[in-house]
């Protein structure tokens, strides 16, 4: 199903504060891209921000994601009280290169293809990276994310199961069918464009009902 290691699909947000230095990006991967980027259309007027975009070994670019809202921290709801998810609305969307079964660079093997799977996997994995439950002891969270890694694998992997629900949301206007998923976290949805690339997103204190997705005219204007 997915083309790039699990390990490199998000960066996990630094504890207890914003992500870390080295998990954001600047502008050049994105415009390295040969596919077009998604993010929330223009019925959305708050600060966007760029996050990070994942390679395949030869360094194309294969996904990368863009944030909406406020710029999410880990999230502990023990230790956040309430405050934290009333303060903290975002939604990110991720998009993914429609990429068909192929040959690596070097020719000795095969890259797996990307599909609707691989955006809803890499969107319920950045959910991950930002939350873990109340109560919880730091040390215990990397056990629970790569737990919970797992379950988003399986999940990803069966769209049509009864963990999903269908959505209908506007792409550059166009209706389009998404599939969809609530946790205690926050939400997950997943679908393709006509534009050759599949698009993830997830969020927590934004609707995702109200959501309409767009290509990016100028991705260098998010830096």
């Amino acid at each position: 199903m997915e083309t790039t290691s699990r390990a490199v699909a998000q960066t996990p947000a630094a504890e207890g504060g914003q992500q870390a230095p080295s998990a954001r990006r600047t502008v050049d991967g994105y415009l390295r891209a040969p596919f077009p980027w998604y993010g929330l259309d223009e019925a959305f007027t708050g600060p966007r921000w760029l996050m990070q975009v994942g390679m395949t070994a030869d360094g194309a670019v294969e996904h990368g994601s863009i944030g909406h809202g406020d710029e999410p921290s880990v999230r502990n709801e023990h230790a956040a009280g309430g405050d934290q998810e009333t303060k903290e609305k975002f939604a990110v969307v991720v998009t993914v290169a429609a990429n068909p079964s192929r040959r690596t660079a070097d020719g000795t093997g095969l890259l797996e293809a990307t599909s609707v799977s691989s955006a809803a996997w890499l969107a319920g994995v950045g959910l991950l990276s930002f939350t873990w439950p109340g109560q919880m002891d730091h040390a215990l969270r990397d056990d629970w994310l790569e737990q919970q890694t797992e379950t988003a694998w399986v999940l990803a992997d069966d769209l049509d199961g009864s963990d999903w629900s269908g959505l209908s949301l506007p792409v550059d206007g166009v209706p389009t069918a998404f599939h969809y998923r609530e946790s205690e976290f926050g939400w997950v949805l997943a679908g393709s464009t006509a534009a050759g690339a599949h698009v993830g997103a997830y969020g927590r204190g934004m609707s995702a009902y109200g959501l309409g997705f767009a290509v990016v005219k100028d991705i260098a204007a998010y830096a």
